[in-house]
């Protein structure tokens, strides 16, 4: 990574006193690799500037060093669950090791936070051969005036103490990390094992759902607390390495509905299925929640840009003779961006739809026997969801799970009924069936035959500029947006981003494809299937903005970048598939 040559803990700190009091700019001087015994320090990135972002470092050290079983290492999983443990313990020291020592950031020691999922990450990677910590230093400073005795102290002492308490293990660490590696290897085969018990979700017994906080997800505790624990008649087991046999609710394939009253646990249940895309931290609570990779949320997205997505099957007949076969809008409402988002998913690859009623456009979710009666199917261009729901199914392959409040209606069309009574599920499937014979609805299905194909489009990389000027502008704004070039991408729809890291992951991402894979040949999917073939034989390092490695990416899934793409208000495509028509780029109300 740098021309010169390791040098040693000495020579840094007869740098720091040479360079003790001079102008801030000095400190780059010590950019380079230096050998601590134990491991070894790099000094990827110094800061211009004591108040602008951190400088960039590294700590490398030998598996052997850290005392690193051989067995923590043996996987692409292991890998990725040791690294994950090794930064935690990192962060939590690093709280307790800054010290103020000057002016702006002087003293911080930062590490990128993790949250509760287990994620592939830049700020901790197990390689062959070595382990390497990236992390972030606020290197001192008084006023612009280098404060060289507080850096000796910072990086030659606190650093070395910090490594040794947090990257060093001892016999009772390594029984964690046994534990911390065997939870991700229970959810990994539970996840394996849905597909060939033709599920699409799993849910075990003493699972926590509820959340501590709005802003937390952290699990909640107290004696109020309900653990799941699956009805009798949707119990599976399910066999896991670790753990052996566990039980749990099986939700099948097919059109799934979660019911019940407000405040029962319906929506929690639903986000806890949204998140079992992911492993999970011992002690979360959702451990034992998984769900099919490929589940992605749906909601609808009022004012959202849409750019050439055949939403056809969901909606036709536009006024103004808007072609809905390769519909764009600048503006879309929240039927045309609900048909929208479960296109675009279907395109990226999508085999299962989580939806709750709560967050959907109600004109396109139901259209009950009165409104039917009121305004005749010539004059209404939706075809809604639930007179799609089984063809999707049928035709493609393709689940759903939704939460249904108050539109009764859908129990017509479900093969399976949860209930949630005060945060227990009852199968009422049998009763949702007696009381759908009981009290039919009059209601006429609308559907216009079987679901089609899903058109290709090809992604124009003339239309995804990151730059500023001649700048390249990348940055994210926690989960929710990222200024790209010109243009702010907002995410704040898309649900199962959930750390701002991975945000950060999906900007470099698409600046990294942009001309290697969004070529203009290949489909969207294509491009980024393309990507993640390579980030798994080389790793996320790959698609580091700096010269040197990123210590603050974590890997979103491949529907996410997909999404944000998708979101990107300059974004041009052309079309491959069985879609025909002209392109309109009409608004929507």
């Amino acid at each position: 990574m740098h021309p010169n040559p390791t040098r040693s803990r000495d020579d840094l700190r007869q740098l720091l006193a040479r360079i003790d009091g001079r102008p801030y700019p000095a400190y780059k001087d010590i950019a380079g690799t230096y050998d601590f015994g134990a491991f070894t320090l790099a000094i990827d990135h110094v800061q211009g500037d004591p108040f602008a972002a951190p400088s960039r470092l590294r700590v490398i050290m030998a598996p052997a060093r850290i005392q690193l079983p051989d067995w923590a290492a043996t996987t692409a999983l292991r890998r990725t669950a040791t690294a994950d443990w090794l930064l935690r313990r990192f962060h939590r020291a690093t709280g307790m090791a800054a010290a103020r020592r000057g002016s702006g950031k002087s003293g911080l020691i930062t590490v990128d936070r993790p949250g509760q999922e287990i994620l592939p990450r830049t700020a901790c990677v197990v390689f062959p051969g070595r382990v390497e910590v990236r992390f972030f230093a606020g290197l001192p400073a008084a006023g612009r005036r280098i404060l060289g005795r507080q850096a000796m102290e910072m990086l030659c002492v606190d650093i070395p103490r910090l490594v040794e308490g947090s990257l060093v293990l001892k016999a009772a660490d390594q029984r964690d990390l046994e534990r911390h590696i065997a939870v991700a290897e229970d959810q990994a085969a539970l996840r394996s094992a849905l597909a060939e018990r033709r599920l699409v979700a799993f849910v075990g017994d003493g699972s926590i759902l509820p959340r501590e906080s709005g802003v937390s997800d952290r699990p909640l505790r107290g004696p109020r607390v309900i653990p799941f624990t699956a009805p009798d008649s949707l119990a599976v087991e399910l066999d896991t390495p670790h753990r052996g046999k566990v039980r749990g609710l099986g939700i099948p394939r097919g059109v799934t509905l979660i019911v019940g009253g407000g405040y029962h646990g319906k929506s929690t249940l639903l986000r806890a299925l949204a998140r079992g895309v992911y492993d999970h931290i011992p002690g979360d609570g959702r451990e034992l929640v998984v769900t099919d990779p490929t589940a992605i949320k749906i909601r609808a997205e009022d004012g959202r840009r849409i750019e050439q997505v055949d939403i056809s099957p969901f909606i036709r007949n536009l006024p103004f003779d808007a072609d809905t076969r390769r519909f764009s809008t600048d503006e879309a409402s929240g039927s045309t961006s609900q048909a929208a988002n479960i296109m675009e998913a279907l395109e990226l690859g999508a085999r299962v739809l989580l939806i709750d009623e709560d967050t959907s456009a109600t004109n396109f979710m139901i259209r009950d026997r009165r409104m039917q009666a009121l305004v005749s199917k010539d004059r209404e261009p939706i075809t809604p969801f639930i007179d799609r729901v089984r063809a999707l199914y049928r035709d493609r392959g393709v689940s759903s799970i939704l939460v249904v409040g108050g539109a009764g209606d859908y129990l017509d069309v479900a093969d399976t009924v949860i209930r949630m009574d005060a945060y227990r599920a009852q199968d009422a499937t049998a009763e949702a069936r007696e009381v759908a014979a009981r009290f039919p609805t009059g209601r006429i299905a609308e559907d216009p035959g079987p679901f089609p194909p899903v058109p290709e489009r090809v992604p124009l990389p003339s239309s995804l500029d990151p730059r500023r000027g001649n700048k390249v502008k990348i940055r994210a704004h926690g989960t929710d947006e990222i200024t790209f070039g010109f243009e702010e991408i907002d995410l704040s729809a898309v649900e199962q981003l959930v750390d701002p890291s991975q945000t950060r992951a999906v900007g470099a991402m698409i600046r990294y494809m942009t001309g290697r894979y969004l070529d203009g040949r290949r489909t969207l999917r294509e491009a980024l299937e393309a990507l993640y073939a390579e980030l798994d034989e080389h790793g996320l390092d790959r698609v580091s903005p700096f010269p040197t490695p990123a210590g603050d990416l974590a890997l979103p899934r491949l529907f996410e970048v997909g999404a944000a793409i998708n979101r990107l208000r300059s974004l041009r495509v052309e079309v491959r598939g069985p879609a025909v028509g002209e392109d309109s780029r009409g608004h929507t109300s």
